[in-house]
């Protein structure tokens, strides 16, 4: 059997892939909600059972606060052992399924919250190894780990994404494609995390107007520097994206702070972003300034051995008659702790759609079969 009989095969399957993804969307699991991420990590283990069979291993790591780590084996026809990584947290509050329901458009389009990051990703992994499985066809060893952590950077599940990779002879990312072509990811941007906090002299603002130094002026002066350290030349944006401060329009503020997103493309420019951080200081030499955060994740750079993972997607691509590209993204992903130990790792193998943690997210249905064995002939290139 080919691979394009498997894309026929999951085209005839996929208005149950589709209720598959209705199922997994339908149990909302915020990254801040350990109830409903635990409810929804059962469900999820529950259909991954039903679709494929029990697991020759499973294994569950309590995540404390955050979701839960969930580790399913399924052995191939090869010793060989592939990563599959999923995470099954979203960036959606609890309850917005209620104003924004699964949907499915008559031109195939699937609108839901979660939906396009990651769910699909997960339905397609699954449906992958089934198809393979029931036609007996080479495969490796498939250890599939869902995180619940990953929109919030993966403080929990990243160990156990660095100790599982070190032994795959592959690790396949189930994040969405990139653009409407669905291009594969081979670099990411490392994302550092900061917060500057200022502190500064409280004061009536009418009566001892220059007894007080403030915080949220010397911050006003902080961010236009910190905005500054972005390098178009390097591929570094800075944000500021939150400030608070002051406890009144008549008080000279004796706090304030903001929280900063940095994203890299250089890892050399990590060392750059610290150094100017950690030098930040007031013009008035009462205020105080304390920076504090780490990186997040380091950034995901193309190497010789996830080349070779792309170039075997090209060969699996062509044999469908289709055309894959890789390419380059601002956002991170778990691949990015993989890229960074110098292991084989290939990103973006999800659906094609658009509108990630925003309301047009979406799926086009059209292209989950094609996806799906996509996925499928690199797991038969690595069970051969």
């Amino acid at each position: 059997m080919s691979l394009p009989d498997i894309e026929s095969l999951a085209r005839t399957a996929l208005p149950e892939m589709t209720d598959d993804l209705r199922t997994l969307v339908e149990h909302e699991t915020p990254s801040d909600d350990k109830q409903l991420l635990s409810a929804g990590l059962a469900a999820i283990e529950d259909w991954a059972h039903r679709r494929l069979g029990p697991p020759d291993e499973t294994v569950r790591h309590d995540g404390g606060e955050h979701g839960d780590v969930l580790e399913l084996l399924h052995r191939g026809t090869s010793d060989t052992e592939v990563l599959l990584l999923a995470h099954y947290d979203t960036v959606w509050p609890a309850g917005t399924l209620a104003e924004w329901p699964f949907t499915v458009t008559d031109d195939g389009r699937v609108s839901a919250p979660g939906a396009f990051d990651m769910k699909c990703g997960l339905v397609q992994a699954v449906w992958a190894l089934r198809l393979l499985r029931e036609r007996n066809l080479p495969r490796p060893t498939v250890r599939l780990l869902l995180n619940g952590d990953e929109e919030i950077g993966s403080p929990f599940s990243r160990p156990h994404i660095e100790r599982l990779s070190e032994h795959a002879a592959a690790t396949l990312v189930c994040e969405p494609a990139a653009g409407p072509d669905g291009d594969l990811k081979t670099a990411r941007k490392g994302v550092g995390l900061f917060e500057v906090a200022v502190a500064g002299v409280e004061a009536h603002a009418g009566l001892d107007p220059y007894g007080g130094a403030s915080a949220v002026h010397a911050l006003a002066e902080l961010v236009t520097r910190i905005a500054e350290l972005g390098s178009r030349e390097h591929g570094t944006t800075v944000n500021v994206g939150v400030i608070s401060g002051g406890t009144g329009r008549n008080v000279i503020a004796g706090h304030a702070r903001c929280g900063i997103d940095v994203r890299i493309a250089d890892p050399a420019e990590a060392v750059r972003i610290d150094t100017e951080l950690a030098a930040l200081t007031a013009s008035d030499p009462r205020v105080r300034v304390t920076v504090s955060g780490d990186w997040n994740r380091p950034a995901m750079v193309p190497t010789p051995a996830s080349q070779l993972l792309f170039k075997q997607a090209q060969s699996v691509a062509a044999g469908l008659g289709l055309t894959v590209r890789e390419t380059g993204v601002g956002g991170a992903s778990d691949g990015n702790f993989v890229s960074a130990l110098g292991r084989p790792v290939l990103d973006g193998l999800g659906p094609v759609g658009g509108g990630a943690h925003a309301r047009g997210e979406h799926v086009l249905l059209e292209h989950v079969p094609a996806r799906t064995a996509l996925l499928a002939g690199l797991l038969v290139a690595h069970g051969e």
